[in-house]
């Protein structure tokens, strides 16, 4: 049995950059640091910075007045950070990058006029976020049946963003379906959908199609990891969503005499190293990385924290 790894894998530059912001706020402030929502999520790594003591809550209402509050990769509306600043919490902003420019689109096309279909999935935290930008002027459509049914007071004025981690193809054909209703359709200047889930899904289509089966390494509540389980189905292979190697069932590898293996941008590097040390033990005996494109994508810290780490540095270092 061969073990065929996808590249690019595993973490993005927004995860790298949420991550590092809350180790960072666990050294530099005091005790306790608080987190809205997951700040990615997987449930490892959620696990790992709660043992170094980050307290994840669900809602404000859960931070103490004046406390340290990190808000996750996935962004919140304009309302949460108004009432962080009413109630005088200390914010940390890890909104990956790349989320925050959708919301920078909403705000610029509702100041255009223009009615907003978003394409995602309901109750996602970066959907919830990014409808809140404009309320009263965003739909959210998440299928091509819905895209087929949505109405606008303005045809002719419409315009379209989308979730940052959906699956590629299947966001293309409710865009076409919005454009063939809506000739006159505005898309922002850029693909919404990150760089990152699209390299993910590239690479995982030339694993899909050498294995008979993928394993997809990332948590259940990941939006990029369940597209690149469905990428890879469609790609003509099986595939599991599985969050680390315990979840393998031996009898899944009956017969196969390929499996690829590869990892949401929420899974660690790690996870995946364990899961090729569970196949090897099955009785695989090749490894091979099968790199679709090269990603040198990094952002900066926020700035909150630059600032902090900048008052820390001793005069004259």
């Amino acid at each position: 049995m061969k073990i065929l790894l996808s590249k690019p894998r595993g973490f993005c530059a927004g995860v790298d950059r949420a991550i590092d912001v809350v180790d960072m706020a666990l050294g530099m402030f005091q005790p306790p640091v608080y987190v809205r929502k997951e700040i990615v999520h997987n449930k490892h790594v959620i696990d790992q910075l709660a043992r170094k003591g980050a307290i994840f809550v669900e809602e404000l209402s859960q931070v103490p007045d004046g406390a340290l509050v990190i808000f996750s990769a996935h962004g919140v509306s304009p309302a949460v950070r108004a009432e962080a600043q009413s109630r005088r919490l200390k914010v940390v902003d890890a909104t990956c990058p790349l989320v925050t420019k959708v919301h920078l689109e909403a705000l610029r096309f509702a100041q255009e006029g223009r009615s907003i279909i978003l394409v995602g999935h309901a109750g996602h935290d970066e959907v919830i976020g990014t409808m809140g930008e404009v309320p009263g002027q965003i739909q959210l459509v998440g299928s091509v049946e819905e895209a087929e049914r949505v109405e606008v007071p303005e045809p002719d004025r419409v315009a379209v963003i989308t979730q940052t981690t959906l699956g590629v193809d299947d966001a293309n054909v409710i865009v076409e379906v919005l454009r063939r209703r809506f000739p006159k359709l505005l898309t922002p200047p850029s693909d919404d959908i990150c760089y990152a889930t699209q390299n993910r899904q590239t690479a995982v289509k030339l694993i899909a199609g050498e294995a008979q089966l993928v394993l997809v390494i990332g948590s259940d509540n990941s939006s990029n990891s369940r597209r690149l389980r469905e990428v890879a189905e469609s790609s003509g292979a099986r595939a599991y969503l599985i969050d680390d190697a315990s979840e393998i069932d031996p009898a899944w590898l009956q017969g196969i005499s390929g499996v690829g293996v590869t990892a949401g941008a929420s899974a660690p590097e790690h996870l995946v190293q364990e899961v090729v040390d569970f196949l090897k033990e099955q009785g695989a005996s090749e490894v091979e990385e099968i790199e679709a494109v090269e990603e040198r994508v990094t952002f900066t810290l926020p700035p909150e924290m630059l600032r902090e780490k900048a008052g820390r540095v001793p005069a004259g270092s």
